[in-house]
């Protein structure tokens, strides 16, 4: 009984934040904003050849990354997987190729709650790749109930989901300006529902809330896109840098939750949508002609958990400048990595 009422708790609440996010789409959609929606109609038949191009996938044994590796290999990409587990990395690229003989796909161990392994990656793709047009930052870590600690000391969501890939992306940018790549990087829905940059305590060192955390990682994914974009304009990077989310897919990261929302993931799949469909923002943002830079792209049915691609909801937060500029001050020093420095003048037109 106890947990049938869970349920349909769980289900009540899913519908509440289905009206509440229908009412902040009216409220925040435009005539310009409208101008610069995709088809929704977009999919995975409609990626352009990309014969020649070069692409790294974190997280791509499994879920959303496994899907976007496969995609872009059908379609003629060469994909670097980079993740951690050999083993799951071989399986991936097995798969991958049963279904295109000819895939171009090779595996990298990566562990983003290391930063020694991501300068090490980094470090191994500067010196091998001759170019690199597309970084999907897509690897994550969804709330395990105890505070875990990386191997810099950091919490575990905010090191896994959010500083290894704002680290990965300074190492390699001199790479991807030589390509003037797509650097795609995947934030949430739990960013817009009480996602907060905690900046007094950035690793819930005080009081651990694994809801919160998470959401703080996905919204400073979603910060980092956009302040990555506006950075490229102000100093002439070359490089589009877009957001996506996937909505609520059916992927491991969803289905080996703990408690009754795990629950609610496991055994009422039909709320949510596949990982192929999951991946479509991602793979359009990556590849699609008529992508742009600084946009978030995601799907746009019930609170943007399913449904036809679009444009996403931006929550306020991502848009403070000030908070912004001030995560990726604190990113740097934490990574031990830097971005170049924008001039004075530079740096305003940047900081709009």
């Amino acid at each position: 009984m106890a947990r049938r009422d869970g349920v349909v708790a769980m289900l009540q609440r899913i519908g509440l934040m289905a009206l509440s996010a229908v009412g902040l789409v009216a409220c925040s959609t435009g005539g310009s904003v409208a101008a610069d929606q995709p088809n929704a109609d977009w999919g995975v038949k409609d990626i352009p050849s990309q014969q020649g191009r070069v692409f790294l996938v974190t997280g791509g044994t499994s879920g959303i990354g496994y899907e976007s590796a496969k995609a872009l290999a059908a379609a003629g990409a060469q994909v670097v997987i980079a993740a951690r587990g050999a083993e799951r990395g071989a399986q991936a690229i097995a798969n991958i190729r049963q279904a295109t003989p000819d895939a171009r796909v090779q595996f990298q161990e990566l562990d983003l709650g290391d930063l020694d392994s991501v300068h090490a990656l980094a470090a191994r793709l500067n010196q091998t790749l001759p170019r690199l047009d597309g970084l999907i930052n897509n690897a994550g870590l969804m709330e395990p109930p105890q505070r875990l600690v990386s191997a810099d000391g950091l919490e575990m969501q905010f090191a896994v989901n959010y500083l290894g890939h704002f680290a990965l992306t300074a190492d390699l940018l001199p790479l991807l300006r030589k390509s003037q790549a797509r650097v795609v990087t995947l934030s949430s829905i739990a960013a817009a529902h009480g996602g907060q940059i905690h900046l007094q305590d950035l690793q819930f060192e005080r009081e651990y809330d694994a809801a919160q955390a998470y959401s703080q990682s996905k919204l400073a994914c979603l910060m980092f896109a956009l302040e990555l974009q506006r950075r490229s304009d102000a100093a002439g990077w070359g490089i589009q840098s877009i957001a996506t989310h996937p909505g609520v897919s059916r992927t491991n990261l969803l289905a080996e939750r703990g408690g009754m929302s795990g629950f609610v993931r496991r055994n009422l799949p039909f709320l949510f949508q596949p990982a192929p469909a999951g991946a479509v923002p991602t793979l359009y943002a990556a590849t699609a002609t008529q992508a742009r830079g600084g946009q978030y792209y995601g799907p746009t049915g019930l609170m943007e958990t399913r449904g036809p691609l679009g444009l996403a909801q931006v929550p306020e937060a991502a848009r403070d400048a000030r908070v912004s500029n001030q995560l990726w001050l604190i990113s740097e020093r934490l990574s031990g990595t830097g971005f170049p420095s924008l001039s004075s003048d530079g740096a305003r037109a940047g900081m709009h």
